[in-house]
């Protein structure tokens, strides 16, 4: 196995747009997997790594981001047992060992393989397998789709069907599986509940979804973007509440509406504030909020009595599923129908217009938007 020279959207330093390149991917080591990446979603956390830096924690750069990709195995390293070249594959952040204490509880999908090294940019030898003018770039989250081709541990990477759509199937690498098993994993939410889903982007979206698979009867979708509306009631929202028409605090407005309270509230946007709203929407008899939205270094506060009289209040990681098992079921539902894929991709672009596509993030143009290589 050789050096396969390709393209990547290189994060040369924080704040900086990305910067296509040519770089350098190196043959894969034992227990580790090649893949050409064909299609990859860009998440709100590949633009929060590299333009909102006060909210996470730092990052070694260059790094090429991107983590929510699908393709093809190009060759593997020695003892990789688990794939094979030419399969078609979703590299995964979350690993599943399957013999870590984690992997053997049913109660956590948080393998602890490799995990402090991915979560630093490399592997398990303490490298990365990229390299650009002679200077190693970091892997984010020890996976980096935002190249043509990229090498993850074994424990990082499922085999999926081999009819599998690449360019609608990546969503399923991150943003969609997030927000669909915060509801039906993590929340369980139950039928004939009344829910509330803040925040409408594919992982806000996911989660009304899971809302609806659930069974429940009321799903309020909340977001300060009118445009959200109408998209939420395809993935099976029944109310649409913007926080901009109304005087008093969103968590007053949705009580009201819910007789003191709704059963299941998620909170899919990663703001503190967006936080406790969610946990005070809740019904204090027994009504739970799972928070979903990303950030890292801000505090949430609350009152006691937002827990003390029944509330439970709950984090979800990738929607508690466990990874390497759990996504390809989720591709076989979607190529079933079960699951809604196409509706979330408003726009296709190519590597090189990567940084078009934060743009639409950020201006609220997009729900996703794939790469495809």
């Amino acid at each position: 196995m050789s050096v396969i020279e390709c393209k990547a959207a290189v994060a040369w330093e924080p704040g900086k747009a990305l910067s296509i390149e040519e770089v350098k991917v190196a043959p894969p080591k034992a227990h580790e997997v090649r893949i050409k990446i064909v299609a990859s979603g860009v998440c709100h956390s590949d633009w929060a790594y590299l333009y909102d830096v006060a909210q996470m924690k730092p990052r070694p750069f260059p790094l090429i981001l991107g983590h929510e990709g699908a393709g093809i195995v190009e060759s593997v390293g020695p003892g990789v047992t688990k794939v094979s070249k030419g399969d078609k594959v979703i590299p995964l952040f979350l690993p599943q060992c399957g013999q870590c204490e984690r992997c053997l509880s049913p109660k956590t999908n948080l393998c602890t393989k490799d995990w402090d090294k991915t979560q630093q940019g490399v592997l398990a030898d303490g490298t990365s397998r990229i390299t650009c003018k002679n200077q190693q770039i970091y892997q984010f989250i020890g996976v980096s789709t935002f190249s043509e081709y990229t090498v993850v541990p074994e424990d990082n990477v499922t085999k999926i069907h081999p009819d599998a759509p690449l360019d609608k199937v990546c969503l399923l690498g991150c943003g969609v599986s997030t927000g669909y098993g915060a509801a039906v994993n993590t929340g369980k939410v139950e039928s004939g509940s009344t829910c509330a889903v803040f925040g409408l982007g594919a992982v806000g979206l996911a989660a009304v979804m899971g809302c609806k698979a659930a069974g429940a009867s009321r799903i309020i979708a909340v977001d300060i973007n009118p445009d959200k509306s109408e998209i939420a009631k395809t993935f099976g929202a029944t109310e649409f509440v913007n926080p901009k028409d109304h005087s008093k605090p969103i968590q007053e407005v949705l009580r009201e509406l819910s007789n003191g309270g709704v059963d299941f509230s998620l909170e899919c946007v990663g703001n503190v504030g967006v936080m406790r709203a969610a946990v005070e929407a809740c019904s204090p008899a027994g009504g739970i909020c799972v928070i979903v939205g990303w950030i890292e270094v801000e505090e949430l506060s609350l009152a006691p009595l937002d827990i003390l009289l029944g509330r439970t209040l709950k984090g979800t990681y990738f929607g508690g599923w466990k990874s390497v098992e759990a996504v390809p079921r989720l591709v076989q539902d979607y190529m079933s129908g079960k699951l809604l894929l196409d509706e979330f991709v408003t726009h296709r672009l190519t590597l090189d217009q990567v940084n078009q596509a934060f743009d639409h993030m950020i201006t609220g143009k997009s729900i996703r938007t794939v790469i495809e290589m």
